[in-house]
């Protein structure tokens, strides 16, 4: 690594850090501008094309884009894509400041720090460094700082894709989330590496009744009631669940005892062995092999004494590769029974399952300039269960990757303990590493 450029992306860290661009999915929030504006900063000067895309309805929601333009335009293109947006945090539950970027015992803490404006900057000073070292390549190495993920991307990587694709048109992306990794028992290092996310499939039923006064409930025609019923059953709901390739390989890697994984292949036997599991890592394994239903609002009621005539339930659906919208309505109906067809089911969102994959030049690269770091290290390809902006660029085509490299003290635990969490931290280490991980991709990619 290089002492100089990984104490450019810690400073740069800090910077993103502190420009607190939260998006609580308010129109008036997130002021991505912010960052914006300093990473055009940053970049300026070293030779490089920088352009800002502003949507017109939304001035302080500005995305980025940096261009190393290549010699040979049939050569594959490359784009290092990072957000600028940060969820919302709650100070109480924080040891320090979650917007001071402080640098703590070799690690730099604050909101963002692994979601992921850790990577955005360890990208930034990756290019801004190819480009002063005369880096030329075949293929176009492209730099997108976009506004808007934590939101679901409509002021950003979605806009982009639909009005400007000419700007970020390529043929590989590497984003969020991977670059953990784990030592399993007498196997070589395995460092995780996104290739695919469940769909996006989100609902919201409304359940009629009659009004009337709630001093005479007895034989009443309650909204809110029905709607109870329908949340217990959306709750209880268990489909069927998907056991293919990606999971088995993911299983494979997992630091498990024989039967424990023999359990999480088994269809009629996964439910028992998430029981036995740890909370948090049967948790993950439920979402990643069910296309999954939580309730998680509801609207209702007018009065203490009137009974409801109308309550609306709002549903996070989260679908499996292969689940379109015909078979989320067929989930609906089998979880709801005859309650089906009483309410009226509208779609907030639809976005399929989106999946690349490891078959392809960019997973060769990236496993190779893993091995600098981690000789023998091995890549396991995953899936997660959010929705990150690689799906934009894998319904053009691309091939999109969630990577990264961390250090050996962040394991997929704790990397998931500090994603969208309390004392959200990464270490100096790590961002070395990243920085390192993305020249020599763009390198050996691009030539």
């Amino acid at each position: 690594m290089d002492d100089d450029l990984t104490g450019e992306t810690t400073e740069l860290l800090q910077s993103l850090i502190r420009n607190a661009c939260v998006n609580d999915g308010t129109p008036e929030s997130g002021g991505e501008t912010r960052n914006a504006e300093l990473l055009e900063s940053f970049l300026t000067g070293a030779g490089l094309e920088v352009e800002r895309f502003t949507p017109a309805d939304h001035p302080d929601r500005a995305s980025l884009v940096a261009r190393i333009e290549g010699s040979d335009p049939g050569a594959p293109a490359l784009c290092l894509m990072g957000h600028t947006d940060v969820v919302p945090v709650n100070p109480a539950g924080w040891r320090e400041d979650p917007f001071g970027g402080e640098v703590i015992d070799g690690e730099v803490w604050g909101r963002g720090a692994v979601d992921m404006l850790n990577l955005t900057a360890s990208m930034a000073v990756a290019f801004r460094h190819l480009a002063r070292t005369g880096f030329r390549p075949k293929g176009s190495l492209i730099y997108f700082a976009v506004a808007d993920e934590e939101a679901g991307g409509t002021c950003g990587a979605k806009w982009m894709a639909d009005a400007h694709w000419d700007a970020i048109a390529c043929d590989y992306v590497l984003t969020e989330v991977g670059g953990w990794s784990d030592t399993p028992a007498g196997r070589p290092r395995q460092v995780g590496v996104t290739v695919a996310e469940k769909g996006l499939a989100w609902r919201r039923i409304r359940v009629g009744g009659t009004p009337g006064h709630g001093s005479m409930p007895y034989g009443s025609d309650n909204a809110l009631v029905k709607a109870a019923e329908i949340v217990r059953r959306l709750a209880e709901y268990r489909p069927t669940p998907q056991i293919d390739e990606l999971w088995r390989a993911q299983v494979d890697a997992m630091d498990l005892d024989a039967d424990a994984k023999a359990g999480l292949l088994d269809p009629a036997r996964l439910w028992e062995t998430f029981e036995q599991l740890p909370r948090p890592l049967a948790k993950r394994c439920h979402a990643l092999t069910h296309t999954t239903f939580s309730p998680n609002v509801v609207h209702g009621g007018q009065k203490t004494n009137t009974i409801p005539d109308e309550v609306v339930v709002e549903v996070d659906i989260r679908t499996i590769p292969g689940t379109g919208h015909d078979e989320v309505e067929a989930h609906l109906r089998e979880a709801l029974g005859p309650l089906y067809d009483e309410v009226e089911v509208t779609v907030l969102f639809d976005d399929v399952a989106s999946i690349s994959p490891t078959e392809s030049l960019l997973w060769d690269v990236l496993r190779d300039a893993t091995q600098v770091a981690y000789p023998g290290a091995e890549l396991v390809p995953g899936m997660v269960t959010g929705a990150t902006d690689a799906r934009y660029f894998r319904d053009k085509g691309a091939i999109a990757l969630g990577a990264g490299l961390f250090s050996e003290s962040m394991s997929f635990e704790s990397f998931s303990d500090r994603f969208h969490g309390n004392n959200e931290r990464v270490d100096i280490a790590s961002l070395g590493l990243s920085t390192d991980l993305w020249q020599r991709v763009a390198r050996q990619l691009l030539g």
